[in-house]
């Protein structure tokens, strides 16, 4: 199995935050993640006014997207804004995700590169689900999980894949709600005979996934819902409140999230 093409590396780095209420969701742990790949990759480090832009630029967002690029030669970085489609948030079985397998030998690291030819993604089309050889990596746009038993399961964040922000989120919610969730490694058979099947993005959240490769997938089941039920309430917390939890942590590159 031949390995992913390198990105292009001049074209640097992004994340991709939610805006809910005019307030940029994780910011913190978004940022963190963000600086630790411009350090690690490039010596460079973010704007300092950078915080102060993103909660500028969501004003008046009730729900969207924010991308953040950062152009590691200049340090400069950009913000883009879009509405989210309130179907496609925390969506339920009619919008389940369409994977189609995408082997990579290595997967696609822990660093969240701008460049995202190497997923061969067209708008609108299947999500590419990230193999290599028969383990399931990640989703082109988010981390994957699997129940199984009463239990979830969720490759390890192994430097192989991005440690997501909402992964970290969706594992946190599950414990507190009395689930058990174990990381390690997560074979194409498991997922096929799994009896819930998603996937957790910054954006859409917990996302059921309903195929692969035509192949038909269980989705969301109790084990999901109480997933998002939990990093909803979590998203919509008002951070300066005494009761609100920390934030996802932003891991440090090849820290194992737990």
């Amino acid at each position: 199995m031949a390995m992913l093409p390198p990105p292009d590396r001049s074209r640097g780095l992004f994340e991709t935050l939610l805006v809910l209420g005019e307030r940029p969701v994780e910011l913190e742990a978004h940022l963190g993640r963000l600086a630790n790949s411009a350090q690690e990759l490039f010596g460079a480090g973010l704007p300092a006014d950078l915080p102060d832009r993103v909660r500028e630029h969501a004003r008046g967002v009730e729900l969207g997207r924010m991308r953040v690029t950062l152009d590691p030669g200049s340090s400069k970085a950009t913000l883009e804004g879009e509405a989210v489609d309130p179907a496609a948030f925390f969506p339920g079985p009619e919008r389940a995700a369409t994977l189609r397998s995408l082997p990579g030998r290595g997967g696609l690291g822990r660093h969240k590169w701008a460049d995202r030819r190497r997923l061969q993604e067209a708008a609108g089309g299947p999500v590419s689900l990230v193999l290599d050889g028969d383990e399931v990596l990640e989703a082109g746009r988010a981390n994957v999980f699997v129940a199984h038993e009463g239990v979830l399961k969720t490759p390890a964040a192994d430097g192989r894949i991005l440690p997501g922000i909402a992964r970290a989120g969706a594992i946190a919610a599950a414990r507190e709600a009395g689930i058990e969730v174990t990381e390690g490694q997560l074979d194409r058979s498991e997922l096929l005979a799994a009896e819930e099947v998603f996937l957790t993005g910054s954006v859409r959240g917990v996302e059921p996934a309903g195929s692969l490769d035509g192949a038909s997938l269980p989705g969301a089941g109790a084990l999901s819902r109480q997933v998002a039920a939990g990093l909803l309430r979590r998203w919509r917390r008002d951070p300066s409140s005494d009761a609100a939890p920390a934030p996802a942590a932003a891991p440090r590159p090849g820290q194992l999230v737990r």
